[in-house]
């Protein structure tokens, strides 16, 4: 079944609160996905720096030894924010390439959750108060993020498993629904280069829009084409540096609901994840109309840009 929820603010006053009010929000719709839960923060970006996001079982030894190892594999700075079972490793954006491959090399014990020059991404099993107490992320502040409550139904109940997933720099989607084409999808994007971690088929439509978007597609024709070269039944919210997209497939069988006032536009499956936010009574309220894009960005008009597809 699942839970989504999206926040992107237009107010930055607002920022110091989106931690906060993205847990409210996700924490609501619990009941739609115990298993497992997620947040991506978009925290904004360090001149000339980058974050890679690791995730370990054992963070007392594992993180120890990380630190020093990186800092003498890239010869550079290294800043390492740890919280609980995930760390923040904040380098130079020009040693990304090269830290990426250090730890695939050498820590196999170690997840990749993100990377970017914003993105943060904090996930485990459990329920969004238990995981979100865990990162401490009603602490966290940031321009916008999207939030995920996982029912499984396709693999298994994992801290890879859960949702968000980020197949791309500063990049990352969550989904409500199932692919049915998700096993012949990811065959031909491992074929064109394109890595997958898991079995998830949420994971598959991420590498679908990143492989789109890297050949040339803005995410808004990614997720058009998505309408098409996708199967199923799906509503995305994707995260982008600049901001974030929304789109269900032509039938849009899972519930959707979006807000927007001169703050903010925020998203959840149901309406009442969006109850307690600020100013919510004088909110344009609607539900995503079926196949059609829905993007706002910082660098465009703060209103929604819709095309149909």
């Amino acid at each position: 079944m699942c839970g989504i929820v999206g926040l992107f603010l237009k107010d930055k006053s607002l920022e110091p609160k989106l931690g906060d009010m993205l847990t409210d929000m996700l924490i609501t719709m619990t009941d739609r996905g115990p298993d497992s839960a997620g947040i991506a923060i978009y925290s904004g970006e360090s001149e000339g720096k980058a974050k890679i996001t690791v995730q370990s079982d054992t963070p007392e030894t594992s993180f120890h030894k990380l630190d020093n190892a990186l800092r003498s594999a890239i010869q550079g700075k290294v800043k390492m924010d740890v919280k609980d079972t995930h760390a923040v490793l904040e380098i130079n954006a020009d040693q990304m390439v090269e830290a990426r491959a250090f730890l695939t090399e050498n820590h196999s014990e170690l997840r990749l959750m993100s990377r970017g020059e914003s993105l943060e991404i904090f996930k485990e099993v459990g329920l969004p108060k238990d995981v979100a107490e865990r990162f401490d992320v009603r602490q966290m502040s940031g321009s916008h993020g999207i939030g995920h409550t996982r029912m499984a139904t396709e693999s298994a109940v994992t801290t890879m498993g859960a949702h968000p997933f980020n197949t791309g720099d500063d990049q990352c989607l969550v989904h409500n629904g199932s692919l049915s084409n998700h096993n012949s999808l990811r065959r031909k994007l491992r074929r064109l280069g394109v890595h997958i971690e898991t079995e998830n088929d949420t994971e598959v439509g991420a590498a679908y829009l990143t492989w789109k978007m890297q050949t040339g597609s803005t995410l808004g024709e990614a997720l058009e084409s998505a309408l098409d070269d996708l199967d199923g039944f799906f509503t995305f919210v994707v995260g982008t540096k600049d901001g974030f997209g929304v789109v269900r497939d032509p039938i849009a069988c899972k519930p959707a609901v979006m807000a927007e006032t001169d703050q903010y536009v925020a998203f959840g499956s149901e309406y009442r994840a969006l109850v307690n936010l600020p100013g919510i009574e004088d909110a344009r309220i609607w539900e995503p109309e079926p196949a059609t894009v829905y993007f706002w960005s910082h660098n465009a008009a703060p209103s929604a840009q819709e095309k149909a597809a």
